[in-house]
């Protein structure tokens, strides 16, 4: 199963590869030469349906925890100053996006969304230290009565120049649910309350909407 924002580009692909495959098997005359472009543009076309599969994921809806929005590896376990929304401190967690990850975003907790907004902005590679303040973004709020506010930011990097984002004020969303998508892959930053237990360890490799990231003590 495809994600409907790779529907459009998908398409253009494959059209253009079969076109590519009729004019390669007429003018290439040479066999080993011939099959070898062949097995190139098949794979560049396989690469480009891996970038925008959409596996079923079965998410156990759970008010107390926080499920990882993507899948990747977690990159960065810290507090921080978070300014764009609360203005306070928050301990973040990032999980990183290789090109070959699943690049759906999902929503890390039930509730309603309280803030959305996108912002323009550069493309550094997604590692960089300024990438969650100065690449393409977006941030979203989600708020429930049992975890309180979570903010999520979808990073574009030096791939991703392409953000959807489906989350608008006042929508009632479900954890897990299918929020948005990253073109190419990058990273997502989760902003959590003080009080969280993280359940996740550095470089460890999450799954969008199954792995959970942290559980708010009561």
């Amino acid at each position: 199963m495809f994600h409907k924002e790779g529907h459009k580009i998908i398409f253009v692909t494959l059209v253009i590869i079969v076109a590519a495959f009729l004019l390669v098997d007429s003018l290439i005359t040479i066999t080993w030469l011939r099959t070898l472009v062949l097995i190139i543009l098949l794979g560049f076309f396989i690469l480009i349906l891996q970038f925008f599969r959409n596996p079923k994921r079965i998410t156990g809806i759970n008010d107390k925890q926080v499920v990882s929005p993507v899948d990747g590896k977690v990159v960065v376990i810290e507090e921080v100053f978070e300014k764009e929304y609360f203005n306070e401190k928050r301990l973040q967690v990032s999980v990183f996006m290789s090109p070959i990850n699943v690049h759906v975003t999902r929503y890390p907790i039930s509730g309603h969304v309280v803030f959305s907004k996108y912002h323009k902005g550069k493309y550094l590679v997604a590692w960089h230290p300024k990438a969650s303040e100065e690449n393409e973004r977006t941030t979203v709020v989600v708020e429930n009565e049992t975890y309180g506010k979570v903010l999520y930011r979808q990073i574009a990097g030096a791939l991703a120049k392409r953000i959807v984002n489906y989350a608008k004020p006042n929508d009632k969303v479900i954890q897990g649910a299918d929020s948005g998508f990253i073109k190419f892959g990058s990273r997502v930053d989760l902003f959590l309350p003080l009080n969280t237990n993280i359940k996740v360890k550095l470089n460890q490799k999450v799954r969008g909407g199954e792995s959970i990231i942290a559980e708010v003590d009561e």
